[in-house]
């Protein structure tokens, strides 16, 4: 198989379950970089024995820190994926075939669609996991990641183009893992909000978890998706009240940001 000048790039920490596969997946990708920020399993060292350059980063936030595996990069045209992601057979067939293309012109990068595990086998209707729209090939000069603490987003300056084949996230392996990153996430992203001065609104509540779970459950068809549509759907609404209310707390008792984030570093889920 003949490689494209190509990087794939890999943010991890505590990745050694997944790590392989992602790797493994491009294999027409000329370098494969993992920026680990702290790995405390064997990710690093199943990383380094599937081809990948091993670059070790301390943990600055998922926006600064693909900015950061960015320039780590030996090409200029990256293809990023989360550890725990993984190419369909579908769509690594069409990217061999038509970056080439992509890569000789002047566009800053390419959508691709992202199909998500859920209990282990996809969903087949909630809009969000079944065809998702992500920005993830690009051309480093091109297109930056926001700064984001969380929910980052990859912004083109340039036309793009979309690879219409999906590739795969396995989801968190259970409802635990599920529950932990919303309390990571929430964190992260009320600090964002406070560190933009947002107001609290707390009043906003009810009709926050209502919109979110009408939203989720009826219009992005999580319904069709039975019992998992269901807990999906009151996951994400219990996620929009839950970073609220932390937020909430941030301002009324700042002191709980550093006692949180004791805690969360005691239980490995901050960097």
């Amino acid at each position: 198989m003949s490689l494209l000048p190509l990087s794939l790039v890999v943010i991890t920490h505590n990745e050694a379950a997944n790590i392989a596969r992602c790797l493994d997946c491009v294999p027409f990708a000329a370098d494969k970089v993992v920026v680990d920020s702290g790995s405390q399993d064997d990710t690093v060292a199943i990383a380094k024995a599937h081809g990948a350059r091993v670059v070790h980063q301390d943990w600055l936030g998922f926006g600064p820190q693909r900015n950061f595996a960015s320039t780590q990069a030996a090409h200029d045209w990256i293809l990023v994926l989360d550890a725990d992601e993984f190419l369909s057979p579908e769509l690594a067939a069409q990217l061999e075939a038509g970056l080439p293309g992509l890569m000789a012109s002047a566009k800053a990068g390419a959508w691709l669609r992202r199909r998500t595990w859920l209990m282990g086998a996809p969903m087949r209707w909630y809009r969000p996991m079944v065809g998702e729209r992500s920005a993830r090939v690009y051309h480093r000069g091109r297109a930056r990641w926001t700064n984001a603490r969380v929910h980052e987003s990859l912004r083109f300056e340039g036309e793009t183009a979309e690879f219409k084949a999906p590739f795969n996230h396995a989801d968190n392996p259970s409802l635990v893992h599920k529950q932990l990153k919303v309390l990571r996430y929430s964190e992260l992203k009320a600090l964002d909000w406070r560190d933009k001065r947002r107001p609290v609104r707390m009043w906003l509540t009810p009709l926050v978890y209502l919109s979110a779970f009408v939203k989720d459950y009826l219009l992005r068809l999580a319904f069709l998706d039975g019992w998992r549509g269901f807990i999906i759907a009151q996951t994400a609404a219990s996620y929009a009240v839950y970073k609220r209310m932390r937020y909430y707390e941030m301002q009324h008792n700042p002191a709980s940001v550093e006692a949180a984030h004791r805690k969360l570093a005691r239980h490995d889920l901050e960097h």
